[in-house]
């Protein structure tokens, strides 16, 4: 099992949940959905969600993702990209990602322990 993860808006996979589909917020307009490796989270949160609240970071078992997964390159790493909606049935745990209190990012307590 391989798992990626994906920051989202409390609202969005909410709305996904009702249908079993996430599109996400790129989907539509990049041709596929970002994700990251858990070392990669903090670095991606940092960049695109500063200081933004109400965030969920799902983690994703990529071999039950039913589109294609592709690892591309970008920022200098390789980073996690799904072709297609993704089944909400592939995401295995979410978690609330809040920032601290200078509005930047670190990975969840509950998943310190597995970078």
């Amino acid at each position: 099992m391989s798992i990626i993860f994906h920051i989202t808006r409390s609202q969005q996979w909410e709305e996904a949940k009702q249908v079993q589909s996430y599109r996400g917020d790129t989907l539509d307009t990049e041709g596929f959905i970002h994700c990251s490796t858990l070392p990669q989270v903090p670095k991606s949160a940092n960049k695109f969600f500063v200081g933004q609240t109400e965030l969920l970071l799902l983690s994703i078992d990529s071999d039950k993702v039913q589109a294609e997964v592709k690892y591309e390159y970008a920022a200098g790493e390789n980073y996690p990209h799904i072709y297609g909606p993704l089944n909400v049935d592939a995401v295995l745990k979410v978690v609330e990602f809040e920032p601290g209190a200078d509005g930047k990012f670190e990975l969840p307590e509950e998943l310190r322990d597995l970078v």
